[in-house]
């Protein structure tokens, strides 16, 4: 996702009702609350896209059907500094920054370095979404981003904080830059987009792989063989709200608190017991990001 594309994909629809809680309590690895609550006024770095009180209804709803832990991404530096503060203030949020692929290009040192600070914050566990997007540019822009990519990287290394990546459809341009930069100890494919023979090549690298609202789409089984095939100890689920709705709302606007429509469709393609499966995806978030609240369920 881009900025560029929030508004529209921000208004699509009635947003869906909550479905019915999961048994044990499990999470979102990857959600832009900046998003889905509507964007920050055009040219202004500095204001806020939602009064605090809407955040804090939006993150309640989520924990209410049992997400009671949330990843929220920075796409730029405005918005990574959105996510910093956010999670700097709610227990039930950690975060990730970055300057996300499509974007690369218009950035410069300077908002690297914002990154590379914002990556020390003690909350801030995730350098992301970084990597590569072969889809919305094209080859002008291909250089720019990988430079961004290995810069991300580094930046991850040196914080000692996990890789968060962007990955669409540059499966093997990604797995280079990898090798070639030496991935740091906890890499996350957010919004898992490859085949089993990809998902192989993952796992047996040790990487994590997050599964979005498209595993549940009539047209996703290639991601169902991926996601079957995971480990438990190397799966992870998320929203990527506003988008990717799960099924049965595809379409219509994503939240946290539909995760259990993708947690329940991955209990049954891994053939895991759900509330098994929640615990194990809770203790893998906790493995890749460190803990969020004390005392959270």
């Amino acid at each position: 996702m881009s900025r560029s594309t929030s508004a529209r994909a921000n208004r699509r629809g009635e947003p869906p009702p909550s479905p019915e809680p999961l048994p044990s309590p499990a999470l979102d690895s990857h959600t832009h609350l900046d998003i889905v609550l509507g964007e920050r006024p055009a040219g202004d770095e500095h204001g806020e896209w939602a009064s605090d009180g809407d955040v804090d209804a939006e993150i309640a709803a989520a924990a209410a059907v049992g997400i009671p832990r949330l990843v929220q991404v920075g796409v730029d530096v405005p918005s990574s500094r959105w996510s910093a503060a956010l999670a700097a203030r709610h227990p039930h949020v950690l975060a990730a920054v970055a300057i996300h692929p499509n974007e690369a290009g218009a950035a410069d040192d300077d908002a690297l370095a914002e990154i590379d600070r914002l990556a020390a914050w003690p909350r801030v566990r995730a350098v992301g979404e970084t990597g590569l997007d072969r889809y919305r540019t094209g080859p002008e822009g291909w250089a720019a981003q990988e430079a961004s990519f290995r810069a991300h990287i580094r930046i991850a290394k040196d914080r000692g904080v996990a890789l968060v990546i962007h990955d669409r459809d540059a499966h093997q341009e990604i797995l280079r830059v990898l090798e070639d930069e030496g991935a740091p100890e906890h890499t996350v494919f957010h919004c898992f987009s490859g085949d089993a023979a990809f998902a192989k090549a993952c796992v047996q690298r040790g990487y994590v792989l997050s599964f979005a609202g498209t595993l549940t789409f009539g047209n996703a089984g290639y991601l169902r063989e991926a996601a079957a095939l995971t480990p438990l100890d190397q799966l992870l689920v998320e929203t990527d709200a506003p988008f990717l709705t799960p099924m049965p709302h595809r379409g219509r606007p994503n939240a946290s608190r539909l995760v259990p429509h993708t947690v329940r469709a991955l209990a049954e393609v891994t053939g895991t017991e759900l509330a098994e499966l929640c615990e194990h995806l809770t203790r893998t978030a906790q493995r890749v990001f460190g803990t969020w609240e004390e005392g959270a369920p």
